[in-house]
């Protein structure tokens, strides 16, 4: 009888060993890939000579690498894709500057002696080249946002003379669409910690949000240290909320006109990198976004 417990003790003995020995590798293994989901480079290593753990640590190197290369190749295709909306951007920029200021010319050429469909058709190609020339300002600063070296200088903003003034360059546009809009806020001398000319390109794209793809105009209003921007919506057109700051959403087909599918994206974008959150609510037929930035 005790003959036979010495093997089985021998056996148990290797049992454990064997098991301490792969407890220490698997906890060896898992501070490795730690380092690597950390950001290094290092090639995962196993004391052991045992085949299945040997292949087992082979396979997981190279499902690594494979990643690492994926992620480089699209790393390089996103900065191209940047590059080369920059320099369309450029490119397109002047030829439109100068197609814009030949349909002004025209109108003021024809003032007073155009007929009614000529003065039409020159009014809707200034319209189009004006949406143009807005989608084309949205891609160039798209490619900026998404740049590392894109920085801003944060400094106390006062929120209503701003908005005032994006509200005031918009007039023609609240007027062509037979709106106005209705501002309360609670306090006039509310102010903000952002930078001015990102906190003014906020306020754009919010108002010709409204304006493109809401109804009845726009109201804004400021309640404590939030800022909530809201519209109605078309029945048949509403946003996903989940998704509605996501690069080129739209709700439907209907929201391509005019839009680039860029400018709630930007939104979303310049309100983070001034260390403030926006959200975005669908209630009875209204689109509503709520700003809140830090206060000073």
């Amino acid at each position: 009888m005790n003959i036979l417990l010495i093997p089985l003790c021998l056996t148990c003995i290797f049992l454990c060993f064997f098991y301490i020995r792969l407890r220490m590798e698997i906890r060896s293994l898992t501070a490795q890939l730690r380092e690597i989901q950390s950001g290094s480079h290092m090639e995962l290593a196993v004391n052991s000579r045992q085949k299945p753990l040997l292949i087992f640590c082979s396979l997981l190197n190279q499902v690594l690498t494979a990643k690492d290369a994926n992620h480089t190749q699209y790393e390089k295709s996103e900065k191209l894709l940047k590059q080369n909306i920059t320099s369309l951007a450029h490119d397109i920029r002047t030829p439109l500057t100068g197609a814009s200021g030949y349909v002004q010319l025209a109108l003021e050429c024809a003032e007073g002696a155009a007929s009614a469909k000529e003065a039409h058709y020159l009014h809707a190609a200034q319209k189009r080249l004006t949406e143009l020339k807005d989608m084309l300002e949205e891609m160039f600063l798209y490619t900026k946002l998404t740049s590392e070296e894109f920085t801003l200088t944060i400094e106390k903003i006062q929120v209503l003379p701003l908005l005032s003034d994006c509200l005031l360059s918009l007039y023609t546009r609240f007027e062509a669409s037979g709106t106005s809009p209705h501002v309360t806020f609670a306090s006039e001398t509310f102010s903000v910690l952002a930078e001015e000319e990102a906190l003014r390109r906020i306020f754009l794209n919010l108002i010709q949000n409204a304006l493109i793809h809401g109804t009845d105009g726009i109201s804004i209003l400021q309640e404590g240290s939030e800022l909530i921007f809201m519209n109605s919506m078309p029945p048949d057109d509403t946003p996903d909320p989940e998704q509605i700051f996501d690069r080129f959403y739209k709700a439907d087909s209907a929201r391509r006109k005019g839009s680039s599918g860029l400018g709630l994206f930007i939104v979303k974008e310049l309100t983070h990198k001034m260390n403030g959150e926006v959200k975005a609510e669908v209630e009875k037929g209204n689109l509503k976004i709520v700003l809140h930035f830090p206060s000073p």
